[in-house]
Order: structure tokens, then sequence, then C-alpha cells
């Protein structure tokens, strides 16, 4: 368990790769040894896919669909990304097939909206949290009145390329009316609205350790 404030390294390892394929420091807001709460702004430098990276400052979307491929294949390679733009606080479910995030302006602090990743259920490691990012997201207004899918395109892709299987795509499918029903009911993240907060000044930017990118890491 990550102790409350401490850093807390945060990865997407691909089972069977046997290579992490990001890996981003993170400050632990609060963990209940159920829900992770990690906080994450500009200035704080994590390891992605080059491909990830150049498609995000480019808009290439070729670019992107190719990182997916590479990841099918096993051939990315990282680079240093910093972080710019926004800040976010992410919370991470026990035992749930999806992770919630709320996006803000990082000089206002306005809040942009609330993000629904869909990924493998985080396990605990020394120091961090592994989880695997299965691309289908869902977007919800900051005052949770609406909301729509984002990246079925992504999502069927990996389907193609073999990286959902059968068994993944079950736990998709069953997962996605858990975080709307949440939304619908008001409870978990969603309970209190949206949080006020913002980066500390005094806080340190949170940092990898050398050995970020080795699978073995914290084992």
């Amino acid at each position: 368990m990550c102790p409350v404030a401490a850093l807390c390294p945060f990865s997407l390892r691909p089972a069977g790769a046997g290579r992490v394929w990001t890996a981003m420091p993170q400050r632990v807001i609060a963990d209940t040894g159920h829900v992770v709460t990690l906080a994450y702004w500009p200035g704080i430098e994590s390891l992605a896919p080059t491909t990830w990276i150049t498609a995000t400052r480019t808009g290439d979307d070729t670019t992107r669909k190719q990182g997916l491929q590479d990841l099918a294949a096993g051939t990315w390679t990282l680079g240093r990304y910093r972080w710019t733009g926004t800040e976010l606080l992410s919370h991470f479910l026990a035992g749930e097939w999806f992770s919630v995030h709320c996006f803000q302006d990082a000089t206002t602090h306005e809040p942009l909206r609330w993000y629904v990743n869909f990924e493998k259920p985080y396990q605990r490691r020394p120091g961090g949290i592994d989880t695997l990012d299965l691309c289908l997201d869902l977007v919800v207004t900051p005052d949770q009145s609406g909301h729509h899918w984002k990246d079925r395109d992504e999502y069927s892709q990996l389907r193609r390329l073999g990286l959902i299987d059968d068994y993944l795509h079950h736990q998709v499918e069953q997962a996605q009316g858990r975080p709307i029903a949440m939304l619908d009911n008001h409870t978990g993240p969603f309970a209190a609205g949206w949080p006020t907060w913002a980066p500390d000044p005094s806080w340190p930017l949170p940092t990898l350790p050398d050995d970020a990118d080795d699978p073995a890491a914290g084992r």
C-alpha cells in the first residue's frame, strides 16, 4: 500500500510483453485500501511510447494507430514526456475495470471533464500500482449532466490486433454500465461532485526512479 502523501509511480504493463508501456510518477492524495487517489500536474515527467508522444504533439492519428500496432508487436520505444496544460485527480478503485479522472485547467483550475478510463483492475506493488489501459473511455461533463463514449475505434483496433481477447472484451462489456450507474446515482467518485483542489506549490514534482522502465522493478 502506498502511504498517503507519498510518491506513487503508476505504470501500464502489457501482460506477456515483459516491458513497461507507460510509467507516470504521481502524488498520493488518499488511500483507503480500496480507492487510491492520485494527483498529476504540469511539469511532471513520465515515460511513454514515442508514437504516443508524437501523436499528442502533432495530432497525427496515423502515428497514434501505429503505436497500437507497436504494442501488439512488442516493438515500442519509450521517451520522456513532460505534462502541460491540465491538472488531474485520479481515482483507482480496487477490483474495477475502470478508473475515474477529473481534468481541470492548470492555470484557472476550471473543471474541464470527468474521464472514465477502462483498464485492467490495478495491482499493488512496492511503491506503486500497475494496470493496463484498454483504450475505451467515457467522457462526462463537469456537472455530470451528460456523457459520451470515446476511442471506440482504438478499442476495435486492439480487438483486431488480438490485444483484447474475448475474456477482456467480456469484462469491459460488463463494466461499462457501472460508472454510468455511479454517475446516475451520485455514488463512488461522483458522489461529492467536482472536487475542489489544486496542487500545493510546496509539493515537489513527483519523479520516476531510475529503473522505472525495468519490468522487474518494485516486484
